[in-house]
């Protein structure tokens, strides 16, 4: 029996040909991907904020050349074995002027809690170059470093004389051929200024009004003029500055080193003046619980708000903290932004973390203490 017959010729049916409305449909898909895959290597203007790395201030760290060592390290002063944890808080800034995130990476950020979008400028001022921006960063962490041992010493009785110093000037600063790096700044308008806080709010004060500011320069007393520059903070709110890097120098009784490699500015200053504490005080300041918190700090103790707070939430949440000592001046960012299963409390002062501290080490009322709240 034949199963094929040669001569039949066996036509196949016609392809069905795609509606107008699907045709359109594909269309629209491959002009969306090829539109999406142009926009991944487009440059963009933002840059990616998220948890960095979290450094237990009564621990260990690793040091330049490799080797364990305490963060903090005190001699000249007995001290006393720690127990738990003061963490502090760091932000990973993904992208730069030289490389910007790709719109997909923006996407994906945008829909991450512990993630944040924010523009180039916020973060790289314009005229400044990477290299640059971490010469700045680098040279406020040793800053803070020292107002946190001042702020930490001061609490516990000791006496420090403060000195402020330039320690550099940017590009196109107000204060070129004025200010030169050495400068000792003693006063501005008349105010005496210690601290970059204080110099900075008699800037402010003016408006962009020329400051008089009083300096030492090798040894002999001057006066300068300088008239400040006009700036956005990160909060989109103006401020006026005379575009230079400040050092505090102290003349402490004890020594304090402070080791903390490839983390800079100046937001770690509360923890570090806490870490401090704990370390010269029998005891242990937290009840050897698992502490994290974040602020600036100067050497009167008062606690300043830094940037990313949002992401240092998530990154004590991950770390397994359970309480958060939050700049009170930050807590607009905070409510509404908390991760479950941490605690945050309000502080704005040095002496506020500490009473936080103690509550916690009493077993006290925790819900008597100031919190960020709506409003």
């Amino acid at each position: 029996m034949a199963l094929f017959d040669e001569n039949v010729v066996i036509t196949p049916a016609p392809r069905r040909r795609m509606n107008r409305r699907t045709s359109v449909g594909v269309w629209a898909l491959v002009v969306a991907m090829v539109v999406l895959l142009v926009l991944t290597f487009l440059p963009t203007a933002y840059v990616i904020q998220q948890p960095g790395p979290v450094y237990n201030t009564l621990g260990e760290t690793q040091s330049s050349d490799g080797t364990t060592v305490p963060l903090i390290s005190v001699e000249g002063a007995e001290t006393y074995p720690t127990e738990g944890a003061l963490d502090l808080l760091t932000v990973q800034v993904v992208g730069n002027r030289e490389r910007t995130p790709s719109w997909f990476e923006l996407a994906l950020a945008w829909f991450d809690p512990s993630r944040a979008v924010v523009p180039i400028d916020a973060v790289f001022p314009a005229g400044q170059s990477s290299d640059e921006r971490n010469q700045e960063s680098a040279a406020m962490m040793v800053d803070s470093q020292k107002e946190a041992t001042a702020a930490a010493l001061t609490e516990l009785g000791y006496d420090v004389d403060a000195k402020l110093t330039v320690y550099s000037l940017s590009d196109g600063s107000a204060s070129e051929g004025v200010l030169e790096a050495g400068d000792v700044i003693q006063s501005a308008n008349g105010q005496p200024v210690t601290d970059a806080t204080s110099l900075r709010a008699v800037i402010n004060e003016g408006g962009g009004a020329p400051v008089e500011i009083g300096i030492e320069r090798g040894g002999e007393p001057q006066t300068v003029t300088v008239t400040p520059s006009e700036a956005t903070a990160e909060d989109g709110t103006s401020v006026w500055l005379i575009g230079v890097t400040l050092t505090t120098d102290f003349d402490f009784p004890i020594d304090v080193t402070i080791q903390l490699n490839n983390v800079g500015g100046p937001s770690a200053g509360m923890m570090f003046a806490l870490g401090i504490i704990d370390t010269l005080t029998p005891g242990s300041l937290n009840s050897g619980q698992n502490v994290a918190g974040t602020g600036t700090i100067d050497a009167a103790g008062t606690v300043g708000p830094i940037g990313g707070i949002r992401q240092k939430l998530w990154g004590a949440e991950e770390a397994g903290a359970t309480v958060f000592l939050a700049p009170a001046s930050n807590c607009d960012e905070v409510v509404g932004h908390v991760p479950s299963g941490l605690r945050v409390f309000s502080v704005a002062t040095l002496g506020d973390s500490m009473a936080v501290l103690k509550t916690i080490a009493d077993g006290g009322d925790l819900d008597a203490l100031p919190t960020c709240s709506a409003g």
